[in-house]
């Protein structure tokens, strides 16, 4: 298992593809929604999701982390076959208490601003919702977070929210989030009438809510369900003359911030 040692200011961004990201918090390392399968047709319930790209790096290329930030357990954009096994032998899953109560090996489900120590990061888990008002009886319960190093760095984990409701009152409680992780890509399917997570526009709101931090876009690409992708959040951003707070990675690519 990875040191428990110290946690300093720096972090190391990798989007990993999807929603898939490895956080390095100082020596602290936090796999946020593991997906790791190749792309294909994904059955869920009645409908089947078409990954449209292979995943970008293998479980044993991530290695082992001090635990895994997961957002829900019910679709397999999220979590996946390859991603349920590496949850099974994680020394730590912090997800939904639906999720923790479901999966196998050492889970714990958060409630809403509760909080959990990992190493010397404090993680609360944050509200999110998975499409519009009153449609979470079809889509399940959704957990973002946030992070907060010793030194007081704040970083957002939005989880597959549309609500920027939600992330007014996130903001509201943590004034002080300077890097957020926004889920966008518009997804939508035939079981609700709306929008699944941010679109493009929305993400670009959100960041102006949460103060403009810089912003970590991530699962907008890779899937059909997606209405919009990483181009068109882009775009959006530049509209907005605030393309400078993106963090550009590519899949597989660390960044520092």
């Amino acid at each position: 298992m990875p040191s428990m040692g110290s946690v300093t200011d720096t972090i190391r961004l990798t989007p990993l593809g999807g929603p898939t990201a490895l956080l390095e918090i100082g020596e602290i390392r936090l796999l946020i929604d593991p997906t790791f399968d190749p792309a294909g047709e994904y059955p869920i319930g009645s409908r089947t999701l078409a990954k449209t790209t292979d995943a970008v790096w293998t479980a044993e290329q991530v290695g082992v982390v001090d635990a895994v930030l997961l957002s829900h357990d019910q679709h397999p954009d999220n979590l996946d076959h390859g991603g349920r096994a590496y949850v099974a032998t994680a020394p730590l899953t912090l997800t939904t208490p639906t999720a923790a109560a479901r999966l196998d090996g050492a889970t714990a489900g958060l409630a809403a601003w509760e909080a959990r120590q990992v190493g010397g990061v404090t993680v609360t888990a944050v509200p999110a919702q998975h499409g519009p008002g009153g449609t979470e009886h079809l889509t399940g319960p959704v957990t973002g977070f946030v992070l907060t190093t010793p030194a007081g760095r704040q970083l957002y984990v939005s989880g597959d929210n549309a609500s920027l409701p939600i992330v007014a009152e996130i903001a509201r409680r943590f004034p002080g989030i300077d890097l957020a992780v926004l889920f966008a890509g518009a997804a939508r399917t035939p079981l609700v009438d709306g929008y699944l997570t941010l679109t493009s526009e929305e993400a670009v709101k959100a960041a102006e809510l949460l103060g403009w931090p810089r912003v970590l876009p991530v699962h907008t690409d890779g899937w059909a369900h997606f209405t919009q992708n990483g181009s068109s959040l882009r775009k959006a951003f530049a509209s907005a003359g605030r393309e400078v707070q993106l963090v550009n990675a590519a899949p597989g690519e660390t960044v520092t911030v």
